[in-house]
């Protein structure tokens, strides 16, 4: 079976609540202004693209990262931009999305078309890409990640300490009063909880207020609530893969069976891991929770996302220093002025082994 046999009867699992790959993609508006924070994090993007395509090339002896997705310096409000983004739209549906890096064996890398073939026409090299082994699509996060998890352990033990502290003062102190027909309800549900069951605990804080120890019962109720409410908080780093990219990457693995992954690269680490895995992730409802979410990106539009934790891939890289960065004054359309951050060198530390592996590379050296 073909790889793309192989993702196609996979996408046949995925649940069509999260993508149906039988409707038509629906194009999307053209950006009419961009803002400073958004050329801040395509410039991210970029030097996150970048990083990834330097790591490669100085490492590998035996194969060659070609730089290939879908870009151009110009942003929304800038002459020229409208027409450029009509053609991305126009390509999406005819080829898919480009990943934003092709992995060549070195034989087959073609010097006189160079490391930069994203601003050719697809048609032009449709022979050529069909030759890659690999595409990579390139994630940033502006986060350390190991820092993140510190902070995130710290936060549950603290609160889990709290929130166990506060169930027994309540059941120790107050069971009198919860001893009532009106108040009976919340015993079964205090008893129940334990450090395991807090991850799944819910109840409604009552409005008491008749007198000083129901008052007090309650704030005590109402601080056990809050506890559980950071606990229950989403506690991980995601790859974080947009429901509408799903489909335009699968029309791309359609167009040229060239397997696909995910680099998602934080300022200490990257990790990565394949298009095919994401559709196994997602094509299971019990995954859904410990393994990934599903959420409403509010920084996106409000696109359907992904987020899948981090770790359910593959470390690449366990080190970064990190890049350089600067600010940066653009003056578009009538005089308006962008000031944003950019950011320059960097180097990654790639595990050419684990590298090898995920991109299931069989000769002994990457």
């Amino acid at each position: 079976m073909s790889y793309y046999d192989r993702i196609t009867e996979l996408t046949t699992h995925v649940p069509k609540g999260l993508v149906d790959f039988e409707l038509e993609r629906i194009p999307a508006r053209t950006p009419t202004q961009a803002s400073s924070e958004f050329i801040t994090n395509k410039e991210q993007g970029d030097w996150a693209e970048n990083l990834i395509f330097r790591a490669i090339n100085e490492s590998s002896k035996n194969h060659v990262a070609v730089k290939y997705g879908k870009s151009d310096d110009l942003v929304a409000g800038e002459e020229g931009f409208d027409d450029f983004f009509q053609e991305f739209q126009n390509e999406l549906d005819t080829i898919g999305k480009r990943p934003d890096l092709l992995i060549f064996r070195r034989d087959d890398f073609d010097e006189a078309l160079g490391f930069d073939i994203s601003r050719i026409p697809h048609h032009e090299i449709t022979g050529y890409v069909t030759k890659a082994i690999a595409g990579i699509e390139v994630r940033s996060s502006a986060f350390l990640i190991g820092r993140y998890e510190e902070v995130m352990r710290e936060r549950t033990d603290r609160n889990t300490r709290l929130a166990l502290e506060t169930r027994d003062r309540i059941l120790g102190e107050f069971m009198d009063l919860l001893d009532h027909d009106s108040r009976r309800q919340y015993i079964p549900v205090l008893q129940s909880i334990t450090a395991e069951t807090l991850t799944i605990t819910d109840f409604r804080v009552p409005s008491w207020g008749a007198n000083e120890r129901l008052i007090e019962l309650k704030t005590c109720l109402s601080s056990l609530k809050k506890c559980i409410k950071e606990i229950q908080k989403r506690d991980f780093l995601s790859i974080t893969p947009k429901a509408e990219d799903i489909k335009v990457v699968y029309k791309w693995i359609e167009s040229f069976n060239v397997p696909h992954y995910y680099f998602q690269v934080f300022f200490d680490k990257v990790f990565g891991i394949s298009f095919e895995r994401i559709l196994t992730l997602i094509s299971d409802p019990d995954n859904d929770g410990p393994i990934f979410s599903v959420e409403r990106d509010t920084k996106n539009q409000n696109k359907t996302t992904f987020k899948i934790r981090s770790k359910t891939g593959t470390p690449l890289a366990e080190k970064i220093e990190e890049p350089g960065h600067m600010s940066v004054r653009k003056e578009i359309g009538r005089g308006r002025l962008l000031f944003y951050v950019t950011f320059q060198g960097g180097t990654a530390f790639l595990d050419l082994e684990r590298l090898r592996e995920i991109l299931e590379i069989t000769q002994d050296e990457f």
